[in-house]
């Protein structure tokens, strides 16, 4: 066995767990990583770059033995009961003030669980979200940890070290207390399932009744990420559409089945936000949509009796490439305001106390949803920490009120040629609702007052009512 001490340990030697310690290392750490699979210790050594100490082993007792006090190491496993198994597995090999962080997808409520089990134990736990998938674990993810303070202070050196950078500031802060750092994430996710619902919604309008080429597609949504729609997703979409399917030569995009799957965090999102309550149509559509991407035999079946036709156009291109632009960037503004006001309302309510202005700033580099209008969010968050809803920044609302006429005409434009919209047709209804002084609501709780007594309050003096209808 070496005689090194090593900085750090990784539990989990996937792609994810791999790339995250040879980022560390690179970094001037020295690291060690345990696999069950023997090969990817193997792999993890071969990656490393030369200079840096880097180690991989196949049992998890060599792991701990060579980490320095307080050990400090993160599991990247799948979620759920992985992470509990390898937790009762480390627990004989631990001493009280070692530090064990869950850095996958977990539930925030099996994190609390688990900080509390290893408390009881004197054993820092941390539930850490990651993004930036394989190349922003290698080069620098955006990074949101949550819990045990003291374990914080231990990890801050390690995290910022690897972090994304804007401006020279590491996309890393602390999230907020107990499960705050797996909350955030996971509403992180909510997000990029909209956006990406929204972006898949507007191609299908451009490609099939626009009469977008591939090539036609990678330049609107190339020149979309140069200006104010910039942002990861976008460009990536633009790449995509210029890859070639190696088997038929085809562009890949073309080849690609219709039926997307999911890890289960856009679900919680959703579930979680009618727990709170709190409104996210839009990231509830999103879910929706994949849920029913999935029943393509159904789909197919209908399709053949209802015969939906899509006509094409051939004139006034440009003018609906403008009004896709507007609508997606005004939807995509819309579904980050459902997903940070749902980051505001558990903040209070689960006792997380969740700095949004430290959220927005360090999802501007890194992750999956970084973009341009995160610079924005970040000003209006210095402005009021504790703005309910992005939607009321001035800023905000200036954009929103000038693109919004051209998401109401692209979504008309849609539904008259039947393509469903149904991310960007919630952003709306959202909006609009939101802005409503007052809504037909009277009527829903007239309706439930008659048939089940469930009461109601006026508009004209406070209290509780009931009537005999």
């Amino acid at each position: 066995m070496s005689n090194t001490l090593y900085d750090f340990g990784m539990i989990g030697l996937g792609t994810m767990g791999r790339n995250l310690l040879l980022n560390l290392a690179d970094h001037g750490f020295s690291v060690i990583g345990f696999d069950k699979d023997i090969s990817k210790g193997a792999t993890l050594e071969a990656a490393a770059t030369a200079g840096t100490t880097v180690k991989g082993v196949s049992t998890l007792a060599e792991m701990v033995q060579q980490l320095k006090r307080p050990r400090k190491m993160m599991m990247l496993v799948p979620a759920g009961s992985v992470v509990d198994s390898v937790i009762e597995d480390l627990l004989p090999l631990l001493e009280k003030g070692d530090i064990v962080i869950d850095g996958g997808n977990s539930h925030f409520t099996d994190t609390l669980r688990r900080i509390t089990y290893l408390q009881d134990k004197g054993i820092h736990f941390m539930g850490i979200g990651v993004s930036g998938g394989e190349q922003g674990a290698r080069t620098g993810p955006s990074i949101m940890p949550g819990g045990d303070i003291a374990a914080w202070k231990e990890m801050k050196p390690l995290l910022e070290a690897v972090s994304a950078k804007v401006n020279d500031e590491p996309c890393v802060a602390y999230m907020g207390k107990g499960a705050a750092g797996h909350y955030v994430k996971m509403v992180h996710n909510g997000i990029e399932y909209a956006i990406m619902q929204l972006i898949s919604e507007v191609y299908d309008i451009l490609k099939y009744h626009v009469g977008l080429s591939n090539d036609e597609l990678h330049t609107v949504f190339k020149t979309w990420n140069e200006g104010e729609l910039q942002s990861f997703l976008i460009e990536i979409t633009a790449e995509i559409f210029l890859k070639e399917d190696d088997l038929t030569k085809n562009r890949l995009v073309d080849m690609i089945y219709d039926k997307a799957g999911s890890k289960g965090t856009g679900k919680w999102t959703s579930q979680d936000a009618m727990n709170l309550p709190v409104s996210i149509p839009t990231i509830d559509a999103a879910v929706a949509m994949r849920t029913l991407s999935g029943f393509k035999d159904e789909r197919t079946a209908a399709a053949a009796l209802y015969k939906p036709t899509i006509k094409t156009i051939t004139e006034g291109k440009e003018k609906i490439i403008q009004l896709a632009h507007d609508a997606l960037y005004c939807a995509i503004i819309i579904s980050y305001a459902q997903g940070l006001s749902m980051l505001h309302k558990a903040s209070s309510e689960l006792q997380m106390d969740i700095p949004l202005k430290d959220v927005v700033r360090i999802w501007r580099g890194g992750c999956i949803i970084r973009s341009s209008l995160l610079e924005i969010f970040t000003a209006a968050y210095k402005r009021d920490a504790m703005l309910a809803n992005i939607l009321l920044n001035k800023k905000v609302a200036a954009i929103v009120k000038k693109k919004q006429g051209n998401l109401r005409k692209f979504i008309q434009k849609s539904i008259a040629v039947k393509i469903p919209v149904t991310a960007l047709s919630t952003a709306l209804g959202y909006f609009d609702a939101y802005c409503r002084e007052r809504m037909p609501t009277n009527l829903i709780q007239a309706q439930r007052d008659l048939f089940g007594a469930h009461t109601y309050q006026r508009t004209d003096k406070e209290g509780t009512f009931h009537t005999e209808w």
